[in-house]
């Protein structure tokens, strides 16, 4: 399965974005509450991104959205007019270039395919500024192995990350969606 620009289109265009749970990942705003509001943030694979819309209406204003389709973006843009063009890019995150405060982890490891993990492990430390942090959520269930979305749990992830990245928190997400409570733990990490 290539999963490239035409596939993540076609599923917007189909209306097969399960994924997507219509606003902002609770876990996610209640770790950016007490952030810099100044911060440099990214959102990758960022999809709709309720959270790149909850955070500017809180004043965050330095978001960068990263999505490999144009649909979802131009849906940010519709509901946010002000949000700055050169902010939403549509890009492969793999070939992004840029450092940032924060990046927020949503639903866009689990849509990669289980080979890039080291490589996006990598690519996220590449992408932290001195001091930065990476946050957000990941499945800690098996999931699919044939489509997104890919699981894994959390001894995987501790492993898989150590090379680059220290853990400073990973434990189960005690503010999940409903449908993913019990499912998901909630990490930041830094840059080793």
């Amino acid at each position: 399965m290539n999963l490239d620009k035409t596939f993540w289109s076609s599923r917007y265009e189909q209306g097969e974005t399960g994924w997507d749970i219509g606003y902002a990942s609770p876990a996610l705003i209640a770790y950016m509450e007490n952030k810099p509001r100044t911060a440099k943030v990214l959102i990758p694979g960022a999809g709709n991104s309720y959270e790149a819309e909850k955070l500017w209406e809180m004043g965050f204003k330095n978001i960068t959205v990263l999505d490999l389709s144009e649909i979802p973006l131009a849906n940010l843009k519709t509901r946010i007019p002000d949000f700055p063009e050169k902010q939403l890019v549509c890009d492969d995150f793999f070939n992004h270039k840029a450092a940032y405060d924060i990046i927020l982890e949503q639903t866009f490891f689990c849509a990669l395919s289980p080979d890039l993990r080291t490589k996006y492990v990598q690519k996220m430390a590449e992408l932290l500024a001195p001091g930065g942090e990476l946050a957000g959520l990941l499945f800690d269930a098996p999931m699919n192995a044939e489509h997104p979305p890919f699981g894994g749990n959390k001894a995987e992830y501790l492993s898989l990350f150590g090379e680059k990245l220290q853990v400073l928190e990973m434990e189960a997400c005690p503010n999940s969606i409903a449908p993913r409570m019990g499912k998901e733990v909630f990490f930041r990490a830094i840059v080793k």
